[in-house]
C-alpha cells in the first residue's frame, strides 16, 4: 500500500499570523511529504508493506518507525487546527481536563511547560489511556505515545522546523500562540 499525503482542509494561508504560509509550505508541503515518500520506499517489499500506518508505528523500529511515526505526528498536528474552530474544549474532553488539572487554563499551562521544556526536538502530547485518563507526555524525536498504548488527543510539534522560521528561538511563545488556532471541536472528538 503507498501512503499519500492528504491536502490540508484549510488555504496555506489561513492560520497566520500564528503559523506563516512559508512555514507550512516548508513544514507540511516539503518536510511531511519527504516523510511519506521515504516511508513508502522503505516499506516496499517488507512485512509493513500493507500494514495501517497506526500498526506500522507500533511493530517497527529504526528508519521504518521514524519515518511512519513523523508521517502520522505530522498529520495529526497539521489536522487539529482550523482558523474559525471551536476555541474551548467541549463535552466530556473539558470535564475530564478541569477534573485532571484544575482548569483549562491551568492544563494549557502545563501543556506549554512540557514543551518548552522538552530538551532537543520532539512533540508533546495530550493522551488518554483505554479508562479516559488524560496524560501530559514529551516525545522524543518520533515518539508517540500509541506505542505506549495511550490514544492521542492534541499534539505541538517542538522541533524547530515546526516554529523556527516565524519565531526564531522564541519556541514558548509559538507554544502559547498556537491555542489561537487549535480546533477544539476536532481535538474533543478524538476523545470521545
Amino acid at each position: 500500500m503507498k501512503f499519500t499525503q492528504p491536502r490540508l482542509p484549510y488555504s496555506i494561508d489561513a492560520l497566520q499570523p500564528v503559523i506563516s504560509p512559508t512555514t507550512i509550505d516548508y513544514h507540511y508541503g516539503k518536510h511531511e511529504k519527504a516523510y511519506i515518500d521515504n516511508l513508502n520506499t522503505l516499506i516496499e517489499g517488507t512485512e509493513y508493506e500493507d500494514m495501517a500506518l497506526e500498526k506500522i508505528i507500533c511493530e517497527s523500529d529504526g528508519k521504518i518507525f521514524n519515518n511512519a511515526s513523523q508521517a502520522w505526528n505530522h498529520i495529526f498536528y497539521f489536522f487539529q487546527f482550523s482558523p474559525n474552530g471551536l476555541k474551548d474544549p467541549a463535552g466530556a474532553l473539558h470535564d475530564k481536563i478541569v477534573e485532571t488539572f484544575g482548569s483549562v487554563d491551568e492544563f494549557k499551562k502545563k501543556f506549554e511547560e512540557a514543551g518548552a521544556t522538552l530538551f532537543g526536538s520532539g512533540w508533546v502530547w495530550l493522551s488518554a489511556d483505554d479508562k479516559g485518563d488524560l496524560y501530559i507526555t514529551q516525545g522524543k524525536d518520533a515518539e508517540n505515545p500509541m506505542t505506549k498504548g495511550l490514544r492521542p488527543i492534541l499534539v505541538f510539534d517542538v522541533w524547530e522546523h515546526a516554529y523556527y522560521l516565524d519565531y526564531q528561538n522564541r519556541r514558548a511563545e509559538y507554544l502559547h500562540k498556537l491555542w489561537d488556532i487549535v480546533d477544539w471541536g476536532i481535538v474533543s472528538s478524538r476523545y470521545e
